[in-house]
């Protein structure tokens, strides 16, 4: 019984190993095309946009193009290809609009601006503030000062306090109305200021809690101030009135007991006031001597009468 054997000569293969590389060399390629396409998908996912047309219209023998896609700018109208009709903005340029003709600059951040994003074919800087300044408008073209708490911005990119009747509790915001307390069996618990707003109480019904009266908006320390100082000022006039009225009388009796008292006059030694009183006693001697020469006259003058 004769056995068939195949001989093998170096260098040729049999036809099953033949099959099997050939195999291999399809799927190492298949894999490379893959792995290639995947990579450009990435690299577009990366920044790079799609050039031409997205949607357009045939008119005859040509297309008219409706809207470039992202990031590109048109051309032309119509053409033959819609690839020929939008074609990319160029560098440090962008467009928004999917009809613009021209792509707009990208906007540099300057002076007090810092960068947050950088342009890209479809949307153009975006630029912050340094510490302490915040953007003046919703571009953030300029900076100005960060408003606080309490405060709010005004034209002339300052801050001012809250007026009366308003608050603000959050960064650089306009201030807002308090609220009021407009329903039935409320009252302001908390009176609002240029950082709070009013907070409202209900009336409660247990006899052991007393709230303010609705529409108090004074607390009950300034209410106890206020009659403090009335109080204390009262009692000063009327230590000043009562103390007025002692002096007063006091300078009356002083006045009636300094006219009750008698003047007496004592001696003096005085030059003046002794020859007064010499004059005096001479009068007196020559007024005496006079009434007694009338007596003598008058004694030696009966008997001759007789």
């Amino acid at each position: 019984m004769g056995h068939s054997t195949e001989r093998f000569t170096p260098g040729h293969y049999s036809k099953t190993e033949f099959s099997w590389k050939a195999d291999n060399n399809m799927a190492v390629i298949l894999w490379a095309m893959g792995l290639s396409l995947l990579m450009q998908g990435c690299l577009c996912s990366l920044g790079q946009t799609d050039r031409g047309c997205m949607k357009w219209i045939a008119k005859g023998d040509n297309v008219c193009c409706e809207d470039c896609h992202p990031g590109n700018r048109l051309v032309i109208q119509c053409g033959r290809s819609p690839e020929d009709l939008c074609t990319p903005c160029e560098p440090e340029t962008f467009t928004v609009n999917s009809k613009d003709q021209k792509c707009t600059r990208c906007t540099q951040c300057v002076g007090a601006q810092v960068l947050v994003k950088a342009c890209t074919a479809t949307n153009d800087t975006q630029c912050g503030c340094i510490d302490g300044l915040t953007c003046g408008n919703s571009q953030c073209s300029f900076c100005v000062k960060t408003c606080g708490i309490g405060e709010e911005p005004t034209k002339d990119r300052s801050c001012r306090p809250c007026p009366v009747g308003t608050f603000n509790n959050q960064i650089h915001q306009m201030c807002k109305p308090w609220k009021k307390c407009p329903n039935l069996g409320q009252y302001i618990d908390t009176q609002g200021d240029a950082s709070h707003d009013i907070v409202c109480g209900n009336v409660s019904l247990d006899a052991t809690h007393n709230p303010s009266p609705p529409g108090s908006a004074e607390p009950a320390w300034l209410v106890i101030s206020v009659l403090t100082s009335i109080a204390l000022i009262s009692f000063s006039i009327i230590v000043i009135v009562t103390g007025a009225v002692k002096i007063l009388q006091k300078r009356k009796k002083t006045e009636k007991a300094i006219r009750k008292t008698p003047i007496i006059r004592t001696p003096t030694d005085e030059p003046m006031t002794l020859r007064a009183i010499e004059c005096s006693f001479h009068e007196a001697q020559q007024e005496q001597g006079s009434s007694s020469e009338s007596l003598n006259s008058k004694d030696s003058s009966d008997p001759l009468i007789v």
